[in-house]
């Protein structure tokens, strides 16, 4: 098998596993976790969508294969070629549309833990840490190939 059909194959592969009721409620409990932990910070969100302009803040969104898919997925999205590289080409989210998340329910765990206020920035990198590596727990108990990569180079995997 050559390394498209290999990644397109994975990529279907985490369509499915998105899609199985076991595995997507165990993700949406890691979900549940950093609600609470961030509900119990309680950091600023301005809903200025300032932290999906990747280009503007000057960071990256980096998510797994299986929360692209269960983003995708739960949203009822699709992503075709010219919209995904439009919003590489702005350096922000494709699912920005007027500062506000279009997946904001199912968005990937580094969208949940990252705010622009200040104040968050000493807590939310150990919560991210761990919450990560209750994902990469379930991708193990499942069988799923586990890769981690950029947001927009993950969402390409998908591009229909």
């Amino acid at each position: 098998m050559n390394d498209s059909a290999s990644e397109n194959g994975l990529a279907a592969e985490w369509l499915v596993a998105a899609a199985d009721p076991d595995i997507s409620c165990e993700l949406e409990a890691v979900y549940q976790i950093v609600r609470d932990a961030v509900e119990a910070r309680g950091p600023a969100c301005w809903a200025s969508g300032r932290c999906c302009n990747f280009r503007g803040t000057g960071h990256l969104l980096y998510v797994t294969g299986l929360e692209a898919a269960f983003t995708l997925s739960g949203s009822g999205r699709t992503l075709d070629p010219g919209e995904l590289e439009a919003a590489i080409s702005r350096g922000d989210c494709p699912f920005l549309t007027q500062n506000l998340c279009g997946v904001h329910g199912v968005k990937p765990l580094g969208c949940r833990v990252y705010f622009c206020d200040a104040t968050a920035q000493g807590w939310q990198q150990d919560l991210s840490e761990r919450a990560l590596r209750m994902v990469r727990g379930i991708h193990d108990r499942h069988g799923l190939e586990y890769r981690y990569g950029e947001w927009r180079a993950m969402l390409r995997r998908f591009v229909v």
